[in-house]
């Protein structure tokens, strides 16, 4: 059973590591309520969800970080692209919700300070 396991566990780390990035996936994106129309209560929830949001993005850009570190000079220019790529989107969507949620914030307390 144990070297079952471990024959097993070697094949997936083996094919991960070829196939490109295959191990780390971004979580969703979440939404953000209209501030305008929110409650105390869904706007609590969507800042409760965005942090959360926001810790798995950390996870899953250290994820790609290290799947790249694995592969070290092995990597090619293309996975190198792709690496580049993944990470800035990652980048790119923390902003978005970040930026979506701040905004949907100061309205809400522009109706309710």
């Amino acid at each position: 059973m144990v070297k079952l396991r471990t024959v097993m566990l070697t094949s997936v780390a083996t094919f991960s590591m070829t196939s490109g990035y295959a191990a780390c996936m971004s979580p969703e994106e979440v939404s953000v309520p209209d501030g305008k129309q929110a409650s105390m209560e869904d706007m609590l929830a969507a800042q409760t969800a965005v942090k959360s949001y926001l810790a798995e993005m950390e996870d899953y850009l250290k994820c790609l970080d290290e799947e790249a570190a694995a592969q070290g000079d092995a990597q090619t220019e293309e996975q190198s692209a792709a690496h580049v790529a993944r990470h800035n989107s990652g980048v790119d969507a923390m902003e978005r919700v970040a930026n979506s949620f701040n905004e949907q914030i100061r309205a809400y307390k522009a109706l309710n300070d």
